[in-house]
């Protein structure tokens, strides 16, 4: 291994950018490689960063073996056969969300990862917002007691940005289910330290189109109830078409000893009841009062550039997991089979609707 591990972006010029902050913050990294079909706007982000090599095609940045970790921050069909390229070859793996947009990418992605020597991390980053990383840790120290429902929310209205970035007209709001859930069910699923076992997916109807006069195929507000593997039920919504404000992070969270809510907007705060710790069982508190004891130094405490990296100093605290985990030779926190446990759900959601609105066991990537 090189003395610095040699980073390549591909969909450098796109959401990929966004990690050139992270990477850049830690010693052990440095960006060597970016790729883009976008010829101009990579080599405008390589100039911008120092970066030396650029190429316009994945597989030539992969047989250069100049690369030992590969940042996947392409669209969503290029996810899955771009992770697998790359761990045939040994190149560590950091993918955008979701891990792949069908079941038979999962598993071909998942014996990919056996397979290989190197790792695969997917940069779920709603897990490292910091409200979500201290309700996680104080769930595992059961301050909320058996965790028994819990609830999350994608509301993010991007109709106009289907126009923008064609393939999520195809892939999220051309498909009907829940075609975009680690967001929403990522954290959920850290703090259950569970995974779904079955799942039921019904929407809203259709009240939109599309510039061209086309009805969207998702409906307008997709729920997916997810059955978990101790009985709890969580539920998730996904709504990218609704005319009204974003509210991209709403999650809440029911036990027999306690429960959490997020902020639903215009002045609201997280807030938290724990019957261990609160004598009124009709009042709210706030959800920082717990940061001190259950929150982490490096989130009490967070560098200059953790506060200026992306969605909420998440996409720092991701590329510092995963560069934790290779120098180490540890596990990484959102592995093959944590991926999977976000993603398949709501490729089995997809089903569920066509299937009028069944139940349907989810795969466990650990058989496969």
């Amino acid at each position: 291994m090189a003395e610095q591990l040699r980073i390549g972006i591909v969909g450098a010029a796109g959401r990929g950018r966004s990690f050139f902050g992270g990477f850049n913050a830690h010693p052990e990294a440095r960006v060597h490689a970016v790729c883009d079909l976008n010829e101009e706007g990579a080599r405008m982000v390589a100039a911008e960063n120092g970066v030396e090599r650029v190429y316009l095609d994945f597989d030539a940045m992969l047989d250069a073996g100049e690369v030992d970790i590969v940042v996947i921050g392409t669209p969503m069909p290029l996810h899955a056969p771009q992770a697998i390229a790359a761990l045939e070859r040994g190149v560590h793996v950091l993918s955008e969300v979701p891990a792949a947009v069908s079941l038979d990418e999962c598993r071909a992605l998942t014996q990919a990862a056996k397979r290989s020597a190197a790792m695969y991390m997917m940069a779920e980053n709603y897990c490292y917002i910091r409200t979500n990383v201290l309700v996680r840790h104080m769930a595992r120290a059961g301050l909320f007691g058996e965790m028994y429902f819990g609830e999350g929310e994608y509301i993010h209205e991007l109709k106009g940005l289907n126009e923008i970035t064609k393939w999520r007209r195809k892939w999220q709001t051309g498909i009907n289910g829940c075609t975009y859930p680690t967001h929403s069910l990522g954290p959920l699923v850290q703090w259950f330290d569970q995974r779904v076992v079955s799942v039921c997916c019904f929407g809203s109807g259709h009240h939109y189109r599309d510039p061209r006069g086309d009805e969207y195929e998702q409906e307008d507000s997709i729920h997916m109830a997810c059955r978990m593997a101790n009985g709890g039920l969580v539920n998730i919504r996904l709504d990218m078409l609704s005319n009204r404000p974003h509210n991209m992070t709403y999650y809440s969270l029911q036990g027999t000893q306690g429960c959490y809510e997020s902020p639903r907007g215009h002045g609201d705060r997280p807030k938290v009841w724990l019957q261990s710790r609160h004598d009124d069982p009709n009042a709210w508190h706030d959800l920082s009062d717990f940061e001190e004891e259950f929150l982490p130094d490096e989130w009490l405490h967070p560098s200059e550039e953790a506060l200026r990296s992306g969605h909420w100093g998440g996409d720092y605290f991701v590329v510092a997991d995963f560069l934790k985990a290779i120098v180490e030779g540890s596990q990484p926190p959102i592995d093959v089979h944590a991926a999977m446990d976000m993603t398949v759900p709501g490729l089995m959601s997809q089903q569920s609707i066509v299937e009028g609105y069944a139940w349907l066991d989810v795969p466990d990537s650990r058989g496969w």
